[in-house]
């Protein structure tokens, strides 16, 4: 397999496209963009908007904010960030709650670190800011234990003491 560190934003998707076996065509068509325009795009001819990379990223099922770091839109520091949260974020074996919780807990021990906090803590699967994605939604009040998968358990498994 080729080594991912590519030199610029053109040349690494088109390295991504090939490694999930895409035609340039099939590509376009999934990300919604004009086959001529990822061309021009992956040879290095034009330089598209954070909504394009976003598409093509969906499409390709990577990281968005590692397409926007190689075409310049977000700082290099910030990319380790928000790559550790698109990873919980794309974890299918948690659920939504636990995944929120995970990304709150996150966020506190990068604060007490001294690590600005970005406020990227609301970032739903596809990467948009949706307020019904918010951590402040998370049920903190639950009454009994959890299950690993966020349901509740069974109160005679778990006796009060």
């Amino acid at each position: 397999m080729a080594s991912l560190n590519v030199g610029n934003l053109g040349e690494y998707l088109r390295e991504q496209r090939r490694n999930a076996q895409l035609s340039l065509r099939q590509l376009a068509d999934a990300a919604g963009v004009s086959n001529p325009y990822l061309s021009q795009i992956e040879r290095g001819l034009r330089k598209p908007s954070a909504d394009v990379l976003q598409q093509v990223a969906k499409a390709l099922r990577i990281s968005a904010e590692t397409l926007y770091v190689r075409a310049g839109i977000l700082d290099e520091k910030e990319r380790d960030e928000l790559e550790t949260r698109a990873v919980i974020l794309a974890d299918p074996s948690i659920n939504e709650r636990q995944k929120q919780v995970l990304l709150q807990i996150y966020e506190s021990f990068r604060k007490e670190n001294g690590f600005e906090v970005t406020g990227y803590s609301e970032y739903s699967d596809d990467g948009v800011v949706d307020d019904d994605d918010a951590v402040d939604d998370v049920d903190a009040t639950a009454d009994g234990p959890r299950t690993a998968d966020g349901s509740d358990a069974d109160p005679k498994d778990h006796p009060s003491s």
